[in-house]
């Protein structure tokens, strides 16, 4: 099969730009596209973390340390960008704005004000194509639940509950990174690095909160710097929102959860959905099991725990029998996105990539969250503005 080739750019060499690569090279994993990314450029302030571009990844022509340079090369035709959360406005615009495709990493802006340059930017260059970096929603568990919430089987929705926790800041040893600071990260904290993870399905389904009432943590107050000097943490690192969902036939809790420190947990993604004919659950935890619980007026409620098939949205090489991991995920991820490029609104599978709107919608939950916290109030949300 004849592939159409997509020249990437990366800007931001770090552990995301590393794991794109990594999906570029396991392309063969996929078999029916026709259609695969080559990095041909990367780019980083830090010269020396291009280096590893230039050892591992042989499809790679030219590294830059500015990346007006990358952009201004004719060789390129999208752009993935990972980079702290306050150099998203600038440089998400200067790429949109240069005729790139555009995947982007989470929030899209370190708060409303940049989020909404960079909407600007998008409505002023329809011909771009800009999509959100969530990876997480391409695991087959999930993409089972959202087949489910499509085909109406939940019946009335008693609550949703969605969250995404990890627990390595759990050590007080660990040194601070940009991440802790409110001029790289933003206000928002935790919500801004891991919300969009847990808003992508829940947004998809046409669930946006009608209020917001947010409990938020700060645990470890402060960390070495490497130097022998401790400094403040100033982000915040847990974030619990509780939310109310009004849709057209029902109202319900949704409860959404972002934490830096969550015992136990190493990057736990999860989504639960009660409902009075049917309910369901995925956890990465147990990436190979879908829970179920159907349930018909008079009968036993049990709860069904069965393992989901190696079935992802894009077919690979991997057998039915083997379970389905994070690196997969991306692969997923990707492919959705190479897909968009090359076939537009006629690509192969419908689930598409987290969108710029339902970026913007999660900046209008989480400033609503922080002026929760400020107020103590539960504050409202006027969609239609």
């Amino acid at each position: 099969m004849s592939k159409t080739i997509i020249r990437f750019g990366v800007i931001g060499c770090g552990l995301m730009g590393k794991e794109f690569a990594s999906a570029a090279a396991r392309w063969c994993h996929l078999t029916q596209v026709d259609f695969a990314p080559s990095i041909v450029a990367v780019c980083d302030a830090n010269a020396s973390a291009t280096q590893w571009f230039q050892e591992n990844v042989p499809s790679v022509e030219a590294a830059y340390t500015d990346y007006k340079e990358l952009l201004a090369n004719p060789n390129i035709d999208a752009i993935y960008c990972a980079v702290p959360h306050n150099l998203h406005a600038q440089i998400y615009i200067d790429i949109i704005k240069a005729g790139k495709h555009l995947l982007g990493e989470k929030p899209f802006g370190i708060d409303q004000e940049a989020n909404s340059l960079i909407q600007q930017a998008i409505l002023v260059n329809p011909h771009v194509i800009v999509r959100c970096s969530s990876e997480f929603p391409f695991f087959p568990g999930a993409q089972q639940i959202a087949t489910w919430v499509e085909e109406n089987k939940f019946g009335k929705i008693i609550e949703v509950e969605a969250g995404f926790w990890h627990s390595s800041d759990l050590d007080p040893t660990k040194l601070i990174n940009w991440k802790r600071r409110i001029a790289t990260n933003g206000e928002y904290g935790c919500m801004g690095d891991l919300g969009m993870h847990v808003l992508h399905l829940p947004l998809r389904f046409g669930w946006k909160p009608q209020s917001v009432r947010a409990l938020l943590s700060k645990i470890v107050p402060n960390r070495p710097d490497g130097n022998g000097v401790m400094v403040p943490c100033e982000t915040w690192d847990n974030a619990i929102l509780a939310c109310e969902v009004q849709t057209e036939s029902q109202q319900f809790p949704m409860l959404l959860s972002t934490k830096r420190i969550a015992p136990g947990h190493a990057n736990t993604w999860f989504i639960r959905i009660t409902g009075t004919a049917f309910s369901a659950e995925f956890t990465t935890k147990n990436p190979k099991q879908v829970a179920s619980l159907p349930y018909i007026p008079g009968e036993v409620q049990a709860w069904h725990v069965a393992d989901a098939p190696y079935k992802s949205a894009y077919a690979t090489i991997t057998g039915g029998i083997f379970e389905f991991g994070f690196s997969d995920s991306i692969l997923q991820m990707w492919a959705a996105f190479c897909d968009e490029l090359v076939h537009k609104e006629d690509r192969q599978q419908p689930f598409y990539c987290a969108t710029p709107e339902e970026a913007g919608d999660s900046h209008i939950i989480f400033t609503a969250a922080l002026a929760s916290y400020r107020t103590g109030q539960t504050i409202p949300i006027d969609w239609r503005n």
